[in-house]
């Protein structure tokens, strides 16, 4: 029981140290974690630490999808899901295939054991892509691409992983036709799945009005979507994103203020250290797969590192000559689709091909890859597998991060602003309908004269801020108030602030007292910066 605190304080600890690096070196956070990661791992005398897939997958995995969804557009998500299917089951399966053919090929791996190897390291991951392409100034459709590409993919791959492993293991025989079958009831099953958990969600959140409870259930809800589809043998990471995604386009007319004050927090609390738990668990993890292939004396160093970087190098070029066919040749065949969606620049394309970070999927799969099979033999060249796959998640995750900052520079893309556009039409739609109605109350009830008023120079102040607010450069966030308006606020809630701790420390008000009013002034604060 002690070791597993010790763990987890010094889990919290590296953290909190490696965020606080990565801030200041403008590093992506799943880099720095995974690096420290390695380093950890290394040092003389620290206990291996073991990460079993079951707690991955259970654990680590439909939290960290759930929010992902959640928060992501249906919108936008409907509006590509031809380019993210393109890439979540085509791309997947294409990988997959090439990589299955390579390992046996280059490495002499029995072909069903170069399955397991191509369904494992198939998937890019969830998030590292949208931790990295969120920090950049891109376009909002290559996100958008990137963040449904990553919620559907971890479903294709873990299904084909699946069909993979039981092929080694000699309980089922592979046929096109059966594995086509069983891949789409699997892939329905867990969509119906999501779909039950995510409308009982949405009815207890309807009949609930207290904030705490409601978030202890939106976490809860994840792990119910996952278990539920698992026991009935259909895909959990569906039946997770699906819950997410149906929740999410609901929760803005049935969660209180007060529910989304608090439960966005606390969600990002969540995913910030799952994050950084993963990622530096994954650095752990790679001395003991070292020591592992160690015992294996049918490797030399020499063609260890052939190997990692036939497959590194395979992953990364196999994406990259997908994504180019799959955005032009659509286009060339159906004109409407041309038509409806002009051809993308190939630039936008360059970028979600070198956006293919691998993480903690593939390494949990890896990790669950059964010692032996049916009749008691090793499972075949696991240890290589587990080495490769780890080299993989390395390669990609340090090169391609690294490089996306440089790359989106050098080909000269930048945010196209269509966010903000829809924020400040949206915003003064929204402020003139309010105007409007004040309006309304102000004839029908003329004695409320003197609120009316102060309301709705606040509204005029708005829609002029709002109007007259149109950003020089893309990406620039839009002011609800003017800068001036900003600064003299600001200065007049420092005031306050400074005002209640004087009377708290002089014993004229309580700590509860500061604390409620504190929270109105962060408020405010929060509102001027929104």
């Amino acid at each position: 029981m002690t070791d597993i605190v010790e763990i987890f304080v010094g889990l919290l600890l590296a953290v909190a140290i490696l965020a606080l690096l990565a801030r200041k070196l403008h590093v992506p956070y799943p880099i720095l974690f995974l690096i420290g990661g390695l380093g950890i791992g290394w040092i003389p005398g620290n206990h291996p630490v073991k990460l079993s897939p079951e707690l991955v997958f259970l654990f680590f995995l439909p939290p960290l999808l759930f929010p992902a969804a959640l928060f992501t557009s249906w919108r936008d998500f409907r509006a590509n899901l031809r380019p993210i299917s393109f890439l979540a089951v085509g791309l997947v399966l294409f990988t997959t295939v090439v990589v299955a053919w390579l390992a046996h090929y280059f490495m002499k791996l029995p072909l069903a054991a170069g399955f397991v190897l191509g369904a494992i390291i198939s998937p890019p991951d969830a998030i590292a892509a949208t931790a990295i392409a969120e920090r950049l100034s891109v376009p909002r459709r290559i996100v958008t691409i990137l963040e449904g590409e990553s919620l559907v993919n971890d479903a294709t791959a873990l299904i084909a992983y699946r069909f993979a492993v039981a092929a080694v293991m000699g309980t089922a025989s592979f046929s096109l036709a059966g594995a086509g079958a069983q891949f789409f009831i699997v892939s329905i099953g867990g969509i119906l799945i999501g779909l039950a958990v995510g409308w009982l969600a949405v009815k207890f959140h309807k009949r609930v009005d207290d904030a705490p409870i409601e978030i202890t259930v939106s976490l809860l809800t994840p792990f119910v979507a996952y278990l539920s589809a698992e026991r009935l043998k259909v895909s959990g990471v569906l039946a997770v994103v699906t819950a997410g995604l149906y929740l999410g386009r609901r929760m803005p007319e049935i969660l209180t203020y007060r529910t989304r004050l608090q439960g966005g927090p606390v969600w990002a609390m969540v995913e910030f250290l799952l994050n950084g738990f993963v990622f530096i668990l994954i650095g752990l993890q790679f001395p003991e797969i070292l020591h592992a292939l160690a015992t294996d004396k049918d490797y030399s160093l020499g063609q260890l590192v052939g190997y990692a970087l036939i497959i590194s190098v395979a992953v990364i070029v196999i994406r990259l000559l997908w994504v180019f066919p799959a955005a032009y040749v659509p286009r060339l065949i159906f004109k409407k689709l041309c038509a409806k969606d002009p051809y993308p620049d190939w630039q936008h394309i360059a970028i979600i091909g070198w956006t293919g970070m691998r993480g903690v999927v593939s390494l949990a799969a890896a990790l669950a890859i059964p010692l032996a099979i049916q009749n008691g033999d090793p499972f075949p060249d696991r240890d290589l597998i587990l080495f490769l796959t780890f080299i993989v998640i390395v390669a990609t995750l340090v090169v391609q991060g690294l490089s996306l900052p440089t790359l989106i520079r050098w080909l000269g893309v930048k945010d196209d602003g269509s966010e903000i556009r829809e924020e400040r039409e949206a915003r003064l739609q929204a402020n003139r309908a309010a105007l409007a109605r004040l309006n309304q109350i102000g004839e029908t009830d003329p004695a409320k004269a003197d609120a009316l008023q102060r309301l709705r120079i606040e509204y005029d102040d708005h829609i002029r801020q709002i109007v007259g607010d149109e950003p020089e450069n893309a990406g620039t966030s839009m002011r609800l108030f003017s800068s001036e308006y900003e600064r003299l606020s600001h200065e007049a809630l420092q005031v306050e602030r400074k005002t209640l701790i004087k009377l708290r420390n002089a014993s004229v008000i309580n700590d509860e007292v500061l604390r409620r009013i504190q929270r109105d002034i962060d408020l405010a604060e929060i509102r001027l910066k929104t």
